[in-house]
């Protein structure tokens, strides 16, 4: 879940590379994003998500997450539900690749199995949430080509307005449109439209913190899904970095025995 909260800092840099294609320049603010968000190493956090139907219902769930930084590779990521009793010890494991399509595993107490969810389901629903399984792997410059859109202000703050569209032939979008912070390149806001090209979910960060004096992470993220009339609103605490993990504790036997 870590993954869902992956969010970028850095300097501001130059208008000068504004002198490129906008493909070009797209390319170049999405890779300064992300480096700018390299060296956390690892991490947990808390977390709580608040499904919202159509008919105002709420239903509520409380989860932790783990992270891990994989050299010259995506991130890896558990997420354990920790209540409702209905789903308390289901935990969800992403590996995601720079190239290529993430492995993700799904491990249901219930039934003692551990779910490989494949690459032609990974746009369905998670949990029954809003978010789909793709949108918990870390966002890696390689999964998709950019394309510079223009300047834009998004949630009071200053941005580069970049449209992504996603390399995997499996993906549930045919298009992303994203908003970079200029100050420190967090994403502000994403939109996501489906593969027919109507507008499907807006995702929007907020509560923004600054961690171990370098990693920004948005305290509440919510997605609303405009077609079905759903949200899904997860908010974060607790964060630490730098804790001991390894990649041992990443793996089918581990996803099993995660509390």
């Amino acid at each position: 879940m870590k993954n869902l909260i992956r969010v970028s800092i850095g300097l501001a840099f130059s208008a000068a590379i504004f002198a490129f294609a906008p493909a070009q320049t797209g390319l170049e603010i999405a890779v300064k994003a992300e480096k700018a968000d390299n060296g956390w190493v690892s991490s947990s956090n808390r977390l709580v998500m608040t499904l919202t139907n159509r008919n105002g219902q709420i239903t509520i769930r409380q989860m932790h997450g783990y992270s891990l930084e994989v050299e010259n590779e995506g991130d890896k990521s558990m997420t354990i539900f920790d209540t409702p009793r209905d789903v308390k010890g289901t935990a969800s494991m992403t590996f995601t690749h720079k190239t290529g399509d993430d492995d993700q595993w799904l491990f249901l107490p219930a039934i003692d199995r551990v779910k490989r969810i494949s690459s032609s389901n990974k746009s369905g629903p998670f949990m029954g949430s809003e978010f789909a399984f793709e949108d918990l792997s870390s966002q890696e410059v390689e999964k998709y080509t950019y394309k510079y859109i223009s300047d834009e202000s998004v949630n009071g703050q200053d941005c580069y307005k970049l449209e992504r569209y996603p390399v995997s032939k499996t993906s549930g979008y045919k298009r992303n449109i994203v908003w970079y912070n200029k100050d420190n390149f967090r994403p502000e806001k994403v939109e996501f439209y489906d593969r027919k090209d109507a507008l499907l979910k807006t995702l929007t960060y907020s509560k923004y913190n600054q961690y171990a004096s370098e990693y920004w992470r948005a305290n509440t993220m919510k997605m609303v899904n405009h077609q079905n009339g759903k949200e899904t609103s997860l908010a974060f605490s607790d964060y630490q970095f730098g804790i001991d993990l390894v990649d041992s504790d990443f793996s089918q036997n581990a996803l099993k025995r995660a509390k």
